[in-house]
């Protein structure tokens, strides 16, 4: 089947549930039955080739030598088919999950087991899982092609959830920029906020592209929200990445704290006001200051540098904000990282990139050996990149990709090939960063007109700000008692 027809056909599927099931509920729902026929499918095709080599159908050492997962009678597609107009469909399901997470011990606590439940349609679902019934994943292509419905449907999903959806998911075309900026082909991979898995994917997928082995790079992870984590290791299971992912709050709980990453690649949560600062005050990764409370941006632009090993390399992405504020301590955190060396390059994005939110951003690469360059940053602004793929999206094409990615490595590389381009890319001395007070906005530097305003959707920056301010009248309450109190101590009755 066309991979289009598919992907149309199976959000068809999806929006069958709409009404039966809340948005944010339903991904889950289609996602762990697209897994749970994929699996079925793989082992379909494992079992045939067992029995025309003349080897025991029912060998799970036969299955396991090719990274096959073993599916359990009661959790075969066959058997679920048949029974998909039964009332107990959901039940069934349910115990298929289970099956499926005691034979296999990787899928341990991460498949979606609440197809039983009460609100969720049982005639739809059956007309779910007829559906599938009727879209096949034995081929030659079925991990990819199941990579790419996987990938549509969360892309369509954070659609059409709105504002909030989009949390687990980042857009396809700026994880593949970051990853061909700073090319990942061995070593360890981390991301302390991976969502959905999506920086992985394409790490890897970039190592087989460019004839590197996968298994030269090594995975790691963390994601605090609990049910993203399982969506996490679904999807590397689905694609056979072989990736150590903790659930967990990086910022309270680092489960990885003594890891020393080669490549960090990360899309940290934009302007997080109650990342929980006020306890972390003494925390080790804050060499250049401590963090705002208010504001989570440079407590995790120092968590990445903290993980970085002494020839790491960074790169993800942040509110445009990042590049000027100098609120609550900000600006001293950026200028003491710019002076260290650390910035290798700043690229600021078009608006609309995003599912979830309308408001650029831009993405930071930090470099712990800069040998070359080491007292420049790279700056280029890609505001008027992209196109859009429907009337509320952009997209990065690959020649933008291509652009982009180009122009950084003939900057690292100091072999001549690299020149100024005037309105899109300037390489700017740390003095001249430091007549700016530290903007890193490069309309600054490139010769574009500047914007100096951060593209804060105005209700989260009044939020943020009233927080902040807030916070200032808390802290000003408790002067004035002081004072009043130290006043009254010396004979001054107020």
């Amino acid at each position: 089947m066309d991979i289009q027809k598919l992907e149309a056909t199976l959000w068809q599927a999806a929006d069958k549930l709409r009404g039966s099931v809340n948005s944010s509920d339903y991904k889950y729902v289609v996602l762990g039955l697209i897994f749970l026929k994929y699996i079925s499918d793989a082992f379909d095709v494992q079992k045939q080739a067992a029995v025309k080599e003349g080897f025991n159908p029912e060998d799970r050492d036969y299955y396991s030598k090719d990274n096959v997962f073993w599916v359990p009678t009661e959790a075969r597609w066959d058997f679920l088919s048949e029974n998909a107009k039964q009332p107990n469909i959901g039940v069934l399901i349910d115990d298929a999950m289970d099956a499926v997470e005691r034979d296999n011990p990787t899928l341990k606590g991460v498949l979606p087991k609440d197809y039983a439940r009460e609100a969720l349609d049982k005639r739809r679902l059956g007309e779910l899982v007829d559906l599938f019934s009727n879209t096949t994943f034995k081929t030659e292509n079925a991990k990819d092609l199941l990579g790419r419905v996987y990938e549509y449907f969360m892309g369509m999903f954070a659609n059409s959830e709105g504002k909030h959806g989009g949390e687990y998911f980042t857009p396809s075309s700026i994880v593949r920029l970051l990853v061909e900026m700073i090319q990942p082909y061995h070593g360890r991979v981390f991301d302390p906020c991976c969502g959905s898995g999506g920086m992985f994917v394409q790490s890897e997928k970039f190592v087989e592209e460019h004839a590197g082995r996968v298994g030269d790079i090594a995975i790691l992870g963390q994601e605090l929200n609990h049910t993203t984590w399982r969506l996490t290791k679904m999807n590397m299971a689905i694609r056979g990445i072989d990736a150590d992912i903790r659930q967990g709050d990086s910022m309270q709980d680092d489960k990885h704290k003594d890891l020393r990453a080669d490549y960090i690649l990360a899309n940290p949560p934009f302007n997080i006001s109650d990342w929980g600062g006020e306890l972390l005050t003494d925390d080790i990764r804050w060499k250049f200051g401590i963090p705002p409370k208010g504001n989570a941006n440079f407590a995790w632009v120092q968590h990445f540098i903290h993980h970085l090993s002494p020839t790491g390399v960074a790169g993800f992405v942040l509110a445009n904000g990042s590049m000027s504020s100098q609120s609550s301590g900000e600006g001293d955190i950026r200028k003491k990282i710019v002076d260290a060396g650390l910035v290798d390059c700043i690229v600021t994005l078009p608006s609309q990139l995003f599912f979830n939110v309308a408001i650029p951003c831009c993405l930071w690469f930090i470099s712990r050996d800069r040998k070359n360059r080491s007292d420049e940053v790279l700056f280029i602004d890609g505001r008027n990149l992209g196109h859009m793929i429907n009337r509320k999206n952009k997209e990065l094409s690959t020649e933008d990709i291509a652009k982009v990615a180009d122009i950084y490595h003939s900057w690292k590389k100091q072999d001549g090939s690299y020149a100024d381009i005037d309105g899109f890319a300037k390489s700017a001395k740390i003095s001249e960063i430091a007549e700016n007070d530290y903007v890193l906005t490069p309309g600054r530097y490139v010769g574009s007109e500047a914007i100096e305003d951060d593209d804060e959707v105005f209700e989260e920056k009044m939020q943020r700000l009233t927080a902040e301010l807030n916070g200032q009248f808390a802290k000003s309450h408790e002067l004035e008692a002081k004072i009043k109190e130290n006043l009254e101590k010396i004979g001054y009755d107020i």
